[in-house]
């Protein structure tokens, strides 16, 4: 018999397996402790619970660790590019020569959306959210290809995949097209992923556009540290729909939602809008580092420190050599990157920061690339959406061929009234 826990309740004790992961993580089963015992487990949030034994990402928040099936960040990014990252998490492995070339392929096959999918966007007001956008028209692509929404069919799937990954590029650039009023550019299929993106997004009729190698590089960067990131809010979200047997178009417009949230995906938007506020201020760091270190002060600053990872954000580390190459070439001197170069020398050195290890983060750099590109603030979190694609799509896909797949359903502590007479309206 394996390893078990010893669960005391009352006059009883409860075995418990405990499960080891590839890495040595250490889980204990309590799938079956309601059946046999009638107790549940409280775990407001979900932070001690794991809801599934995955493949796809290794995590470890101490050790400053992330692996995509099993390759470390830093190996991924220095070799990949993110269309060959998005092969190897939706399908497992790295791909060959020729598997990469067929999927490229594939994908340049499916960047057009239908022309009614226009008309959506003549329905929104000019001030709409990208992200509220993209939601709506991910869900309504379930609409137009009702022919491959059977998640136990898999080329159905396959179909819906290529779809997804090609299109959503587009669905993002035609929202911020939407909101400056600029007529909508199609996506040219003899682009790569983010050149085609970057075109959509800042091309215009009256002149031609000049895509720079850098801005190019900085997103196939930003997308590729942001492809998952194992049970984050979104992730889980996405996995929960979907495990109502909901099609993958329902399910990741979902995860799209629960990304918008300034505490998950939002939060780079939230950084620079801090650093704008900052800068209107007159540009004092001093005093909102004090404000910071202030127990009193509900101020905080946005993009330090990480709930998972404890030492250091290794995405951070690799992000910020391209943050600094992207403001060293950037000719015209922006108060924002000023401020921001403060702040990220005060985290590094003041010992309250390093104490309490609020290091830049991931959202700190990435919010400042994106600004340094050209990105729209608004448009922050759709490039977050765009990058954490394949992360949904491949736990989406794992979730339906799991063996011992079932539709999730928390259990809950009720802390109500107790059973209470009916009293009529004309009594009340």
């Amino acid at each position: 018999m394996g390893d078990v826990a010893n669960l005391k309740l009352e006059e009883r004790t409860e075995e418990l397996p405990i499960i080891t992961g590839t890495e040595n993580e250490r889980a204990i089963d309590i799938s079956k402790l309601r059946a046999s015992t009638g107790y549940i487990t409280l775990d407001e949030g979900y932070v001690n619970t794991g809801s599934v034994a995955s493949q796809i990402t290794y995590l470890d928040g101490e050790k400053g660790i992330l692996r995509y099936r099993g390759y470390a960040i830093e190996d991924i990014v220095a070799n990949c590019d993110f269309i060959e990252t998005a092969y190897l998490l939706i399908y497992g492995e790295l791909p060959s020569g020729e598997q990469l070339t067929n999927f490229r392929a594939a994908l340049r096959q499916h960047t057009l959306l239908h022309e009614d999918v226009r008309s959506f966007y003549n329905g929104f007001p000019r001030d709409a959210h990208p992200m509220a956008i993209l939601s709506a028209v991910v869900g309504a692509l379930s609409t137009f290809y009702q022919d491959s929404l059977d998640p136990s069919d898999a080329e159905q799937v396959e179909i819906s995949v290529l779809r997804l990954l090609a299109k959503l590029p587009t669905i993002a650039a035609f929202s911020h097209k939407k909101s400056i009023g600029h007529p909508f550019h199609y996506p040219r299929n003899d682009l790569s992923y983010c050149e085609n993106f970057l075109q959509m997004m800042f091309a215009v009729p009256t002149e031609p556009y000049e895509m720079d190698p850098d801005f190019v590089e900085a997103l196939n960067f930003l997308l590729m540290v942001h492809a998952d990131h194992e049970q984050n809010c979104s992730t889980s979200t996405v996995r929960m729909v979907g495990s109502s047997d909901a099609n993958i178009f329902a399910s990741i417009s979902a995860g799209i939602c629960a990304l918008w949230g300034p505490l998950h995906g939002g939060a780079n938007q939230a950084c620079v809008e801090m650093l704008e506020h900052i800068v209107a201020d007159g540009g004092n760091i001093g005093k909102y580092v004090d404000m910071a270190k202030d127990r009193n002060n509900p101020f905080r600053l946005m993009g330090f420190g990480h709930r998972v990872y404890k030492n250091h954000d290794p995405r951070a580390t690799l992000i910020r050599d391209t943050c600094d190459k992207l403001l060293k070439k950037i000719d015209q001197p922006d108060p924002i990157f000023d401020v921001a170069k403060e702040l990220e020398e005060v985290a590094l050195q003041d010992p309250y920061f390093v104490e309490k290890k609020l290091y830049p983060n991931v959202d700190f750099y990435s919010g400042v690339i994106y600004r340094a590109i050209g990105i729209p603030i608004q448009m922050f979190t759709v490039l977050f959406a765009m990058g954490r694609l394949p992360g949904w799509i491949a736990h989406w896909k794992e979730m339906h061929a799991s063996p011992t797949k079932r539709i999730c359903r928390p259990r809950q502590v009720y802390m109500g009234p107790t059973a209470r007479t009916f009293v009529p309206i004309e009594k009340r």
